[in-house]
């Protein structure tokens, strides 16, 4: 049996472009980062602007500072945007914060996004991208196949580099632009989410930032009881000396968490304290 060799970049962009230019129109399900930018300028690209919409879910759960540049970004490409309320924090399995949260937040994002997509007859697609697929723990990814949710980038095979790669030759100012998950995910599973724990997180990363403004990834973990974990990119935590680490501490003990400790950032640390992701899947 023959292994038939991967279709070469460009290919697989000229292929994403033909999938979209089929469509009657693309309700992208847009949160400012990275691959849902890239999935929204390529289908601007392939159907013009008039024919996309770009809906941010707004809740408590994205940060305000991730607001203004999503925005932004999509008036620069002159497309329609829609920011409907969710609530997913109504949602009991939400709450509960177990190992399949995101799946009750993305059931609560497509049931809210469906009226205004069936009213103009467009499908909803996600910038799930194949590295996505592959990482096998995505309980929200889930939810978008059982809501029928489109995943135009995955389809086409192409994983988080590649988008990084294209939008970089197409200009796009998120290229380089670092993951920037929602706040909920900072909380360890079997904390009950709050408004409270998640306005909490976001101050404490916002008073980071603040003393660490060269910051590229950063998280401060919620561990429960108090307990705080930031999370600092290898280059951050690599030549920052003892009096910044304590300032950073002694920042985010002003909002309330104690003790804190500083790591390295590893992005899904949270899913390692599953004692079963496989049951989330």
């Amino acid at each position: 049996m023959t292994i038939a060799e991967p279709q070469p970049l460009e290919s697989r962009v000229a292929g994403l472009h033909s999938r979209l230019a089929a469509l009657p129109g693309l309700v992208v399900a847009y949160s400012g980062g990275a691959d849902s930018a890239f999935l929204l300028a390529a289908a601007v690209r392939a159907l013009g602007a008039d024919r996309v919409l770009a809906a941010t879910a707004v809740s408590d759960s994205l940060a305000l500072s991730e607001r203004g540049p999503a925005a932004d970004f999509a008036a620069s490409l002159r497309v329609s945007t829609w920011t409907p309320g969710t609530h997913e924090m109504e949602r009991e399995g939400y709450r509960a914060n177990a190992g399949d949260r995101c799946y009750f937040c993305k059931t609560e994002l497509f049931e809210v996004f469906a009226p205004e997509a069936e009213r103009r007859g467009w499908p909803v697609a996600t910038g799930t991208n194949a590295d996505d697929l592959a990482a096998g723990f995505r309980p929200g990814i889930r939810a978008a196949v059982e809501h029928g949710a489109l995943t135009p980038l995955a389809d086409a095979g192409l994983t988080k580099p590649e988008v990084r790669e294209v939008s970089a030759a197409w200009g796009l100012p998120t290229w380089d632009k670092p993951a920037a998950a929602c706040l909920a995910s900072r909380i360890a599973y079997g904390i009950e989410v709050t408004p409270t724990r998640l306005a909490r997180v976001e101050q404490a990363e916002g008073r980071v930032r603040g003393l660490l403004p060269g910051v590229r990834d950063l998280r401060v973990r919620d561990l429960g009881e108090g307990a705080a974990r930031v999370e600092l990119d290898r280059p951050t935590m690599g030549t920052i000396d003892a009096a910044a680490r304590e300032k950073v501490r002694q920042a985010v003990e002003g909002c309330g968490f104690s003790p804190v400790e500083l790591r390295e950032f590893r992005s899904g640390s949270m899913n390692e304290l599953l004692a079963d992701p496989e049951r989330y899947r």
